[in-house]
């Protein structure tokens, strides 16, 4: 049996679905199309890529995260500095390091673009701040003038990890049919940044309007990361301090989102143990921990779960869904 699988975005608590991705692969179940938004980005498209879960745990455990924390020295100077970097990149730190770790071990499995995968095999989230919308890549990039074939998996992840005033957005130029006559220079270009801000759980991406044939129905399961970061408030001394609490709180405040009746059916909960999104220097325990979660947490939900009761609930769904 095969699913379509949709991971949630949280920072560093993706290190739990990658334990989700091991309990899947345990139970023989593939994967046939996967999505996902920020770090559930990032595990959806190395899945895409081929990689087995034995592998992403090799890789996430190989991987100081911390790392992906860069910026130039002239950036460094104690308060001015990072706010200095505000100003100028948009953000505190640069996700170039990011872009290029992932883009590295999707190129070990041979795919550079989304021409490298089967059509719709991969879909990724994010969010374009100049325009007010949602973008669901490859197929919404052609919107700025961009071939979805040959888009970068690489920089569909970027984006969708782009934290914000954490990671720099990514800009790209309009093109020519975007631009109004005599626009300012900055009005030329297009901010886009993380896909949480907009659909952190995309469980509505391989819904169709039109209930497919039982017999040809492919199950969606979304992994969903629940539970706030640590109790510990947030120390604020400061502008940049002040930054961190405030899209800390917003990204954890997606995890108690609540899951509408409807859905629980097709959602495994992965609880996160109190860690952050943007809690770069994980412990080897802390790391331990997240993966062996989203491992219990898989199991248990596949313990209790049927096909045939899937297709009934399913059914359902799309049927109360079509008369609201």
């Amino acid at each position: 049996m095969k699913i379509n699988a949709v991971f949630e975005g949280g920072g560093v608590k993706g290190i739990a679905l990658v334990g989700a991705v091991s309990a899947v692969e345990q139970l023989g179940i593939g994967f046939h199309q996967v999505a996902g938004t920020s770090s559930g980005a990032i595990v959806a498209s190395l899945v895409a890529s081929g990689y087995r879960a034995e592998e992403l745990r090799e890789v996430l455990e190989a991987t100081p995260f911390h790392t992906f924390l860069q910026r130039a020295p002239v950036f460094d100077t104690k308060v001015i500095g990072p706010l200095l970097r505000l100003f100028v990149k948009k953000g505190l730190y640069s996700g170039e390091a990011l872009e290029h770790w992932i883009y590295r071990l999707l190129l070990a499995k041979g795919i550079r673009t989304f021409g490298d995968l089967a059509k719709d095999q991969l879909r990724i989230i994010a969010s374009d701040i100049s325009g007010r919308k949602l973008l669901v890549l490859p197929d919404d990039i052609a919107q700025y003038g961009i071939d979805p074939h040959r888009f970068l998996v690489a920089k569909a992840v970027r984006m969708s990890t782009s934290i914000p005033y954490f990671f720099d957005p990514v800009i790209i130029r309009k093109p020519a049919h975007l631009k109004q006559a005599g626009s300012k220079f900055p009005d030329q270009f297009v901010y886009i940044v993380d896909g949480g801000l907009l659909s952190n759980f995309p469980l509505w991406l391989f819904d169709s309007s039109v209930m497919p044939p039982l017999d040809q129905l492919v199950p969606t399961i979304g992994f969903q990361l629940v539970g706030r970061g640590n109790s510990n408030p947030n120390v604020i001394n400061g502008p940049v301090s002040m930054l961190h609490a405030l899209f800390s709180t917003m990204l954890d405040a997606h995890d108690e989102r609540y899951i509408q009746e409807p859905n629980r059916f097709r959602t495994v909960k992965i609880p996160t143990l109190g860690i952050s999104n943007t809690h770069f220097d994980l412990t080897q325990e802390q790391s331990v921990g997240l993966y062996e979660s989203g491992q219990t947490a898989t199991n248990a939900f596949f313990a209790k779960w049927k096909l045939t009761d899937y297709k009934q609930k399913y059914l359902t769904y799309v049927t109360q869904r079509s008369n609201v």
